[in-house]
């Protein structure tokens, strides 16, 4: 990215990650509305609406926290772009028939577009492997929550009361067994056709 100026509206990313109640109240007063009228329009109602915001809220949060995510395009497009495809990936999850949206004109940006699908990648590729991770065995993932949280595998063995050989012959065993998941499943070719 070298020499790209970061937009202003960092400060709400900030504000995320910082738990800011003064601009995260800011956010839901600027922001909000736009989106629940959008849901509204298109077969939703207020409380799903306010769903749709707070899981991307926590999206964001996530990717912010993860991946340090710095924007140089508005909050209000990505944010709005976001909780939109959102939205209509839910109607469609849960529709037999085709979806008809009342589409209203909206001015979204190429960097708002962007950032909006490294967002839903983030969240497909954070979700798949949290699915994933579910399915290993109870002693895999023990030992690979211990690994997340202390850095020295000697630790690990000692916090397990393992020897220090047998932890890292399996956690390589629990990494292969997880990444074979995960490669195994059709949502994985999917987000790898999205990148």
């Amino acid at each position: 990215m070298g020499n790209t100026k970061f937009h202003s509206d960092q400060k709400y990313i900030e504000a995320l990650l910082k738990n800011d109640t003064a601009i995260l109240s800011e956010i839901y007063d600027k922001f909000a509305p736009k989106v629940v009228g959008y849901i509204k329009n298109n077969s939703g109602d207020e409380s799903r609406a306010q769903d749709i915001i707070q899981e991307t809220l926590i999206t964001i949060y996530k990717q912010a926290k993860e991946k340090g995510l710095q924007l140089t395009c508005p909050f209000d497009a990505y944010f709005f772009l976001l909780c939109k495809r959102k939205w209509l990936n839910e109607l469609k999850k849960h529709s037999n028939h085709q979806v008809t949206i009342n589409e209203e004109i909206v001015s979204i940006d190429d960097e708002s577009v962007r950032f909006a699908e490294e967002t839903e990648i983030f969240n497909a590729k954070h979700e798949l492997f949290k699915e994933m991770f579910d399915q290993l065995g109870k002693a895999c993932k023990e030992l690979l929550k211990a690994t997340f949280t202390i850095k020295s595998m000697e630790e690990v063995a000692l916090k397990l009361g393992q020897s220090y050989g047998y932890v890292r012959k399996k956690k390589s065993l629990c990494i292969g067994q997880l990444t074979k998941l995960v490669q195994n499943t059709p949502k994985f070719n999917k987000i790898k056709n999205l990148l």
